[in-house]
């Protein structure tokens, strides 16, 4: 009897030295295992940063956000239908087109959800741009995106309208595919949509695969470098193989749960913040009017000017093919990041 007093007395010492803690801008935690202590005298599983406010690094400290997010908006750019845009060999896990673009999106929806408790202080939409996928596909978009705190928008590619602006040959005087040409139509309405969106965007391919954390991670990661450096950046959540190829000097930083280091090339899937489309809006149209060598090569240029960083290890896979430079990350379980988002 005298032992289950001293624990009642302890658990309620506990919980009022955590409350007193945490009003004063503290959390305790367990050292053994670098855990913060909960309410309930559980382990909790949140993060140490708290989106907004600060960005607790150990044993290096707090850096105060004085960047917060305000909103993010997720712009997925899906075709079912297309195999490769300019390949003929198979992706990685040899499937259909549409089971990349499934999990691709059940992916983002699974991060989203899995960070819910932190993520609903910020306003989040999801709009995918949808070119020539079966309706039967569609109706697998809404059964994902149906139920959660977020909203979402699925809407059409306006084919016609900016596929019209795109010229027919390419820098290296070659004729833009049809392919090529709803890449660029999909990736120009994605710039003209942003127009609306009030902070962070995220442009994504449909053949992306994205951990758990990954949309913590991007917000969280935001937040604290902006802070850190006074300026808007870039952010790439692959890892790319093709980045190591060269020796070159770079920029280490890190996020909430990942070390991030300044990169110079990017593909189209990439989070930055509405000012800085609008600061370069007519150099990123530039990708979706003539297609360049690298097709990337505008945003190559913006990236000479203003930080991008990208994680390590990747937080988000890029599905091409097995012997694709620049597709499957390094030192990433593939398998379970695939098996993760199945649909």
């Amino acid at each position: 009897m005298k032992e289950s007093k001293i624990k009642k007395k302890n658990t309620f010492l506990k919980k009022l030295f955590l409350k007193l803690s945490r009003r004063l801008g503290y959390e305790v935690m367990d050292q053994s295992d670098l855990t913060l202590q909960d309410l309930d005298g559980s382990n909790s599983k949140s993060s140490l940063s708290k989106l907004g406010v600060n960005s607790l690094t150990l044993p290096m400290g707090t850096v105060n956000i004085t960047r917060p997010v305000k909103s993010l908006d997720i712009i997925l750019r899906t075709c079912a239908s297309i195999k490769m845009l300019t390949q003929s060999k198979e992706r990685i896990f040899e499937k259909e087109k549409s089971e990349y673009t499934l999990r691709c999106l059940k992916s983002i929806v699974n991060s989203i959800k899995f960070s819910e408790k932190e993520l609903k202080k910020i306003k989040i939409k999801l709009t995918i741009i949808d070119f020539n996928s079966d309706q039967t596909i569609i109706d697998k978009y809404e059964t994902i995106l149906n139920n959660n705190f977020f909203s979402y928008e699925i809407k059409k590619l306006e084919y016609e309208k900016y596929s019209s602006q795109i010229s027919d040959t390419n820098e290296e005087n070659k004729p833009v595919t049809n392919n090529q040409k709803s890449n660029m139509s999909n990736i120009h309405q994605s710039i003209e949509l942003s127009k609306t969106c009030d902070d962070l965007i995220y442009f994504v391919e449909d053949d992306y695969i994205h951990s758990k954390n990954s949309i913590l991670e991007l917000i969280s990661a935001y937040e604290k470098f902006t802070s850190q450096l006074n300026t808007e950046v870039f952010l790439c959540p692959t890892d790319y193989p093709y980045l190591y190829r060269d020796i070159e000097n770079t920029n280490i930083f890190i996020g909430n749960q990942s070390h991030w280091r300044r990169i110079n090339q990017t593909l189209c899937t990439f989070l930055t913040s509405k000012k800085m489309i609008d600061k370069y809006h007519e150099k990123i149209t530039q990708m979706c009017k003539f297609e360049h060598y690298p097709f990337e090569k505008p945003l190559h240029n913006i990236y000479k000017k203003e930080f991008c960083f990208s994680p390590i290890p990747s937080i988000a896979i890029h599905c091409t093919n097995i012997n694709s430079i620049y597709g499957l990350s390094p030192n990433v379980d593939l398998k379970k990041l695939w098996e993760e988002a199945a649909f």
